[in-house]
């Protein structure tokens, strides 16, 4: 799977981290940045990250700041775009069963390596249900089309 990586300045060496086990599972990772510990703005990466996706340029993408939570947010800016934070696999496993989230974002304050490997593992290897859940997706962009 091609897989699209963004972070901010906080987030500069768990990123290394998951692009290393991505690539030891056999992904493809385009890296986005930040590529410094120099502040930074993570909005700028959420998005750069999100219209990838978006553009078909990677298949899903990995977002990494302080907590997780800012550049989710600047992802869900993006039209098509369903970015879920998670800090631990349960949720991960749920954000694509059910809601079929295309971006994973997570805190470098807030997880660890091996927890966020174990999250991004979950995530990526977890597949949409479809189904009654593929109704309520399908509700979730019909409020983005009308907003």
């Amino acid at each position: 799977m091609k897989i699209g990586i963004g972070n901010d300045h906080s987030a500069l060496a768990l990123k290394a981290e998951i692009i290393e086990f991505l690539k030891e599972k056999g992904h493809e990772v385009v890296d986005y940045g930040t590529y410094t510990t120099d502040s930074c703005d993570y909005p700028v990466y959420g998005e750069k990250v999100a219209r990838a996706v978006v553009a078909g340029e990677v298949e899903k993408g990995i977002l990494i700041c302080g907590t997780g939570l800012g550049i989710s947010l600047a992802a869900n800016k993006v039209k098509g775009i369903r970015a879920c934070v998670c800090s631990e696999p349960f949720t991960a496993k749920m954000s694509r069963a059910h809601n079929d989230c295309n971006i994973l974002a997570f805190g470098a304050r807030v997880v660890g390596g091996e927890l966020a490997k174990m999250i991004v593992d979950t995530w990526i290897n977890t597949e949409f249900e479809g189904g009654r859940h593929q109704r309520r997706v399908d509700l979730l962009m019909e409020i983005e089309e009308r907003n």
